[in-house]
């Protein structure tokens, strides 16, 4: 028998790819966190991570725990609303960063809506920014946003999962260094293009907009027609652009954390946010990897 709570704290590790994040986010010890992945390790007889002074990665058997642990989380939270005979109710307006599109977010909705027919889920897509303005304002209940890397967990959201920004073009864009770099942006307040122009700016590199859309699907196409570069997340490449290579002699861009917040509703919408957190937490491994 696989512990519940152990398959939890796996999912938190594998997600995170951090002890130190996956007891934050659980409120956990760090010590407890390896105490639960250990005794996870000595059911299955197998190990799940690689740990060393770099990092922490899976391990092929740890690859298809992710599959298993998910569904076994899943069936445990269905047979405990069965038995109490909870049934959430309400309107539940949820927000996600336009970064979701093409992975498989989809699917986690699709689950949710089947368990829970009688919520009214409302979606919106948006730019992380207009998001963070909009929960703010109390116009959203729930949204899975970026937020810059190393910002202050408590402030910033409960953490999903981390990457870094990288350059990204078509195969065979080739940008001349006598030139200004030709930028494929979002419009303010997208924290890519911000963070884009920030390191350009502090390299001392001149750089032009080549192209500036709020659809992330428009500003795809520009790049693969070679109009110029984007800065984007390296966990998220879209189908048919390419990491830059260092000769291109552009800045690094630092980390990106992939966040939830919550609003300040409570009630049946409290309810329900926690309920679609719960399965995009449990699920957030599934969103950096394409459909």
């Amino acid at each position: 028998m696989y512990e519940p709570a152990q398959l939890r704290t796996f999912l938190a590790v594998a997600q995170t790819l951090s002890f130190t994040q996956a007891a934050r986010r659980l409120g956990l010890r760090q010590s407890t966190v390896s105490q639960h992945v250990r005794r996870l390790e000595e059911a299955t007889g197998r190990p799940l991570f690689v740990r060393d002074t770099h990092g922490v990665e899976l391990t092929e058997d740890g690859e298809a725990m992710l599959g298993f642990a998910r569904t076994i989380l899943e069936a445990h939270e269905r047979a405990a609303a069965f038995f109490t005979g909870t049934r959430l109710r309400g309107r539940l307006r949820f927000g996600a960063s336009e970064d979701f599109v093409t992975t498989r977010l989809p699917e986690i909705l699709e689950a949710f809506r089947r368990e829970h027919p009688e919520v009214d889920l409302e979606l919106t897509v948006e730019l992380s920014g207009t998001l963070q303005a909009r929960l703010e304002a109390g116009r959203l209940d729930l949204i899975l946003a970026k937020r810059r890397g190393g910002e202050d967990g408590d402030a910033g959201g409960e953490l999903v999962w981390q990457d870094v920004l990288v350059w990204i073009g078509a195969p065979r864009l080739r940008l001349d260094p006598e030139r200004p770099v030709p930028l494929i942006v979002f419009p303010p307040p997208g924290i890519t293009r911000a963070r884009a122009l920030e390191a350009l700016q502090a390299q001392g590199r001149p750089w032009r907009i080549a192209c500036t859309s709020s659809s992330l699907s428009a500003n795809v196409a520009a790049a693969r027609a070679g109009l110029g570069v984007m800065a984007h997340t390296r966990g998220l490449l879209p189908h048919g652009l390419v990491e830059l290579p260092a000769r291109a002699g552009l800045p690094e861009l630092g980390a990106v954390d992939f966040v939830l917040r919550k609003g300040r509703r409570r009630g049946s919408t409290q309810d329900a946010a926690d309920a679609l957190a719960a399965a995009i937490l449990a699920g957030g491994d599934r969103l950096h990897r394409p459909r």
